[in-house]
């Protein structure tokens, strides 16, 4: 079997497809959570908080200026704590948002008619009594 062939065999099989569509689906559903996080959530969470807006949160490890070894301009250097906070609710929902999904959809999916089960087994007695049975029909 050729390169191609395999190649053509592997990319149309179920499961790969499925695999695109919903690592699409999830990157359109990553945008809109994060919107929904800065843009929607966030403010107000903010604003009841006394007017802080997490993304601008830092905390500053060295000052800009003149850097002490090669003498060139420094930037601040800064541990970006608020992005962090607005990541970490953004994932809390997005797991929540889809466990909610993949709970309705297991819901909606038609659950296979139950199998009637057997009979249950004989218990010792009742195996006893259908041999005597056996053994009196046989007489």
């Amino acid at each position: 079997m050729g390169l191609i062939a395999e190649f053509k065999e592997f990319i149309l099989k179920g499961s790969v497809v499925d695999l695109a569509v919903g690592v699409i689906i999830g990157a359109a559903f990553g945008g809109v959570v994060k919107s929904a996080v800065d843009d929607v959530m966030m403010p107000p969470l903010g604003y009841v908080m006394g007017g802080i807006d997490f993304k601008d949160k830092v905390y500053e490890l060295a000052p800009a200026g003149i850097h002490p070894v090669t003498k060139n301009d420094m930037k601040a250097t800064v541990i970006s704590y608020g992005k962090f906070l607005n990541a970490v609710i953004s994932l809390l929902i997005q797991g929540a948002a889809i466990f909610l999904v993949i709970k309705l959809m297991n819901k909606m999916k038609k659950k296979p008619a139950a199998v009637p089960a057997g009979p249950p087994p004989l218990t010792k007695d009742q195996e006893l009594l259908s041999e005597i049975k056996e053994l009196l029909k046989r007489k």
